[in-house]
């Protein structure tokens, strides 16, 4: 397991608890904190190698805890944020981050939790099961959680050609093709 700390800051507790997960998964140490008085906080107490920092933050914003943190840290800094304007990015960057990260991000956390990378991905000829979805290719049935699932015969088709290909992402004319 690693032995690295890492520091999750934003006031989505969906975003922090999911972020979390998927770090630990990985076999990293995660604090969390909700506003960037709570990460200046934990600093002072934790050692941190890594801050995955949101901009939009009530009490103090993420700006605000990155020169607060600049001020006496180096840490690699990820800033994460829903403005996706270049010049936002630009700023965040200027002031001392090392990356900066467009939100949803988040909708790639659920996938990667939903079809199964997170829980486990497994392949046979006649069953193929991704996270709590089970496609069996015998009987055509497609399972939610253990609850029967009523697909279209294109539907079908669909989710057997997206649970062949965990992870990979579709675009609709390649559906449309190869369905």
């Amino acid at each position: 397991m690693s032995q690295y700390n890492i520091l999750v800051v934003d006031d989505d507790r969906e975003i922090v608890r999911s972020l979390g997960k998927l770090l630990e998964l990985e076999g990293y140490r995660v604090k969390k904190a909700y506003n960037g008085m709570e990460a200046l906080d934990i600093l002072m107490t934790e050692q941190i190698h890594l801050i995955l920092l949101d901009v939009m933050m009530p009490k103090m914003n993420g700006l605000s805890a990155l020169m607060k943190i600049r001020e006496k840290n180096n840490i690699p800094i990820i800033m994460l944020s829903a403005k996706t304007e270049e010049s936002d990015k630009v700023i965040g960057l200027s002031m001392g981050a090392d990356d900066y990260v467009t939100k949803p991000y988040n909708t790639q956390l659920r996938r990667y939790f939903s079809l199964g990378a997170a829980n486990g991905t497994t392949q046979s000829q006649d069953i193929l099961k991704n996270g709590g979805l089970l496609l069996n290719r015998n009987t055509k049935e497609l399972l939610v959680d253990g609850e029967p699932v009523r697909l279209t015969a294109t539907e079908y088709k669909i989710m057997e050609l997206l649970m062949e290909h965990p992870g990979y992402v579709f675009s609709a004319e390649e559906i449309y093709s190869q369905v």
